[in-house]
């Protein structure tokens, strides 16, 4: 009898256990599915509020993010993706793309033509040219302004129906004025000056070629695709 009682009780006590660690499982729906994997993280870098290792998976909605002088680099699908110091992000899965949600910082990616990847931000989604590869990045500067820069590949930026491309080996700066810019009173001739007005939206958005940025961007690029200790650049 005292054998039965005490296997009834390890019964319970098994059963308690089992729902305590579905309770402390993540919470992730049924049909989520990891859509990234840290394979470099250097310094304080974090996935949530755990610091990033590498061979972790990023679900849906999982936040990335680093602090000062720490960097990170994840691999989504074909693609991957990196985020500089200081910068935070997070995964989801769009209709025909994995985007990356950019919060904060200086994040980039490069993808493949087959297997294509784009930066959702603030003022506007960031992508490859569809069935082109291209490596690209993005550093939001302030609530209304970033920098966009193609390193390979042209990038196209879309918002609110508006579409700009970004030609290869360029940095254009995106900007959203609080207020529509005021009309032109007159046109100016052409002139020599490394920045200039490229679109202006009814909602004041403005993209302008940074011309100071591009020898920067190329260097930049040179050192992620060269440099073993790096990020290398699969397209």
């Amino acid at each position: 009898m005292r054998a039965c009682f005490r296997s009834f009780l390890i019964a319970i006590l098994a059963a308690g256990l089992l729902n305590l660690n579905a309770y402390a499982a993540p919470a992730y729906a049924a049909n989520d599915r990891p859509l990234g994997m840290i394979i470099q993280a250097e310094g304080l870098a974090h996935l949530g509020p755990a610091k990033a290792a590498i061979g972790s998976t990023v679900y849906p909605g999982d936040s990335v993010f680093t602090e000062a002088g720490a960097t990170m680099r994840m691999r989504v699908g074909s693609s991957q993706v990196y985020l500089l110091s200081e910068s935070g992000a997070s995964l989801s899965q769009g209709k025909d793309m994995v985007h990356v949600v950019v919060g904060h910082g200086t994040v980039g990616f490069s993808s493949p033509a087959n297997d294509p990847i784009g930066l959702d931000t603030p003022l506007g989604f960031v992508h490859p040219v569809p069935g082109h590869a291209a490596f690209g990045q993005v550093t939001l500067t302030s609530e209304i302004e970033m920098i966009v820069t193609a390193y390979h590949g042209d990038l196209i930026v879309e918002e609110n129906g508006n579409e700009h491309t970004i030609p290869e080996g360029k940095s254009y700066r995106v900007s959203k004025d609080l207020e529509p810019p005021a009309l032109p009173t007159s046109q100016t001739g052409q002139g020599s000056g490394t920045t200039k007005n490229a679109v202006s939206t009814p909602k004041g958005e403005i993209v302008a070629i940074v011309g100071g940025v591009v020898l920067v961007s190329w260097l930049a690029w040179s050192e992620f695709c060269e440099s073993p200790s790096r990020m290398h650049c699969h397209y």
